[in-house]
Formats: C-alpha cells, sequence, structure tokens
C-alpha cells in the first residue's frame, strides 16, 4: 500500500470518528441538558478536557504515543485561546436568539478563509467558493430560523467566531511547523484548556442560568450521563485535531455542518424533535454543497500533485544531461575497461 493510499486511509477514517463521535456526544448531551436539567455547558467541557487529559496520560505511560515537548508558549496560548473560545461560544448562545446562534456558526467559514487568504496567502478557487456557499445556504435554511440582534451578543458572536478561526488555523499550523501529531498537541494544551475553562465555566453557567453547579442535585442518572459524556468526548477531541491536522480548518468546518444536518436528522427520527420540509431542503441542499466540496478538493488536490510531479520530471533530465555527470560517468566506465589507466593523475593535482 502506497503512503498516498495510507494518508487517503487516515483522512476518511479520522473524518467518520469525528463525525460518529460528534453526533453522539451532541445527542447524550441533549439528554443531559434537556432532559435531566443539567444546563451547566461550560463546566462540563472542562471536564470533558479534564478526562481527556488523564486519558491521553494512562496512554502515554502505556507507552501508545511518544511525548513531544516544544514550544511551550504557543502550547499555553493556543491552549488558553481554545478555551476562551468555547467559553464565548456559550456567552454567544446565552445572550442571542438560536436563530442568530446558528447564523454566526456559519460565519466561521468564510472567516477562515478571508484569515488564510490574507496571512497564509492561500488561494481558493471559484469551485471551492461555490461549492461553500451551496453548503452555507443549505445549512442556514435548515437551521436559521430567528433573528433577533442586540449589541452585546452580536460582540460576543464576533469575538468567538475570530477566537475559534485562529485556534482551528493554529491547530494545523503548529502540528506542521512543529512536526507533532495531534495526540501529541492535544496532550499538552488540554491541561490549559481545562483550566481556564474549570475557573470560567462555574462563572460563567451561573450568570447564564442563575444556578449553581455544585448546589444541583446529582442523581445517578445524572452522573451516569455526565460520565459518558466525558468518556464520548475523549474521542470528539481527539477526532477535532486529527481531522484539522490532516485536511485543513475549512474542511473541518464542512464537516462541522455535516454534523449539525445529521443532528437535526437524529432528532427527528430518535428523539421526535419537530422537524419541517424547509429542514429537509436545507439538509439536501447543503450536501449538494458538501459533495461539491469533496469533488472539487480531490480533483484539485490531484493535479496539484501531477503538476508537481510534472515539475519535477525536467529537473532529474536536466540532472542526467549534466556535462559532470557524464564525464563522470565516462571515467568510471574507463577505469573499468582498462585498469591500468588512472582516471587522474595525482600528480599532477599536488603540483597544480
Amino acid at each position: 500500500m502506497t503512503e498516498n493510499h495510507k494518508f487517503q486511509l487516515g483522512t476518511i477514517g479520522a473524518l467518520s470518528l469525528s463525525v460518529v463521535s460528534s453526533v453522539s456526544i451532541v445527542i447524550c448531551n441533549k439528554a443531559l441538558i434537556s432532559t435531566l436539567g443539567f444546563t451547566f455547558a461550560t463546566t462540563l467541557t472542562s471536564w470533558h478536557l479534564l478526562v481527556t487529559f488523564c486519558s491521553l496520560h494512562v496512554a502515554l505511560s502505556m507507552n501508545l504515543f511518544e511525548h513531544k515537548p516544544f514550544d511551550a508558549t504557543a502550547v499555553m496560548g493556543f491552549g488558553i485561546l481554545n478555551g476562551i473560545s468555547i467559553g464565548l461560544w456559550n456567552l454567544s448562545l446565552g445572550f442571542n436568539s438560536v436563530g442568530f446562534y446558528q447564523m454566526t456558526k456559519l460565519a466561521i467559514i468564510p472567516c477562515t478563509v478571508l484569515l488564510e487568504t490574507l496571512f497564509f496567502r492561500k488561494k481558493f478557487s471559484r469551485n471551492i467558493q461555490l461549492s461553500l456557499a451551496i453548503l452555507l445556504l443549505g445549512v442556514g435554511i435548515a437551521t436559521v430560523t430567528d433573528l433577533q440582534l442586540n449589541l452585546l451578543g452580536s460582540v460576543l458572536s464576533l469575538l468567538a467566531v475570530i477566537t475559534t478561526c485562529v485556534a482551528q488555523i493554529m491547530t494545523n499550523t503548529i502540528q506542521k511547523k512543529f512536526k507533532v501529531s495531534s495526540t501529541q498537541l492535544l496532550y499538552q494544551s488540554c491541561p490549559y484548556q481545562s483550566i481556564t475553562l474549570f475557573i470560567v465555566g462555574p462563572f460563567l453557567d451561573g450568570l447564564l442560568t442563575n444556578l449553581n453547579v455544585f448546589a444541583f442535585k446529582y442523581t445517578p442518572q445524572v452522573l451516569f450521563f455526565i460520565v459518558l459524556s466525558c468518556l464520548i468526548s475523549v474521542t470528539v477531541n481527539f477526532s477535532t485535531f486529527l481531522v484539522i491536522g490532516k485536511t485543513s480548518p475549512v474542511t473541518y468546518q464542512v464537516l462541522g455542518h455535516l454534523k449539525t444536518c445529521l443532528v437535526l436528522a437524529f432528532g427527528y427520527g430518535l428523539l421526535h424533535d419537530q422537524f419541517s420540509w424547509r429542514n429537509i431542503m436545507g439538509i439536501l441542499i447543503a450536501v449538494v454543497g458538501m459533495v461539491l466540496y469533496s469533488y472539487y478538493c480531490t480533483v484539485e488536490s490531484q493535479q496539484q500533485k501531477a503538476s508537481e510531479s510534472s515539475a519535477q520530471l525536467p529537473q532529474v533530465k536536466e540532472s542526467e544531461s549534466d556535462p559532470l555527470i557524464i564525464a563522470d560517468k565516462g571515467s568510471e566506465i574507463l577505469s573499468e575497461s582498462d585498469p591500468k589507466t588512472p582516471a587522474w593523475n595525482l600528480k599532477r593535482d599536488l603540483d597544480a
């Protein structure tokens, strides 16, 4: 199996793992929050990250991956930024309508494209842009309902979008710059994310719900779903870093909108949520956008590899026709055919 096939299989596996784990944790958290009344989302996320770190630490002690320390400042900044981003999204949902919250989630893709174009000189073809526009249109139709605006909520949403885009771009950039795997980056950044959310979580949850997370009545059923949610989160966090490292932040966001559509479908099929023809039409349009995006990405990737191969071929031919190499080969042939004739005059070289 070639390296290219291994990479493709690894990418497909990472995408599948991310979809399955994310849809599972959304269903689990929906039961925990909506049914059991545990509405402390930020604090729950801090527990997710803490369990993820402990799981990775156990895996490290079993030599399942290698610890690779690198720039501590970059790791700390990245971890804190991720924690702030999660907190801002929870605040955005608390101070905005659900429709406006979903609309701001859609803004992550164009914002990421803009940042990568401005700072990394990355180019997105018209076909890629068109497929992303179709995707965003479909998700918007399926999820966005009301758009109630307010100044504080708009500012929080803007900050959440910017911090998320920067954090996801950093995820991809750090892995490539320092040559670390998704597991190694997640292991080193988890403590900073967890501590950030553990400090601000109870305060944010209390501000949004007027309840105290430490005074909540933890029944066996609530504890079961909290533990289940934390265990699933290990896979979610790992697959997030894995997908961004193997693909790109934009592809991860496209995958995120696929998860949204699947969550809507599962909610209708399993939890009997309200569903309309508008939701169905939006999901179908979004799926068309995702298929087009995947197709154009594959085609452009193949074209890029073909152009790189063709560019390397003339260099090989040019090196083979180099007179110095020909002379060197000629001297080797001469020395093999007539061992008595030296390839060079050692005395002459010393005299010179």
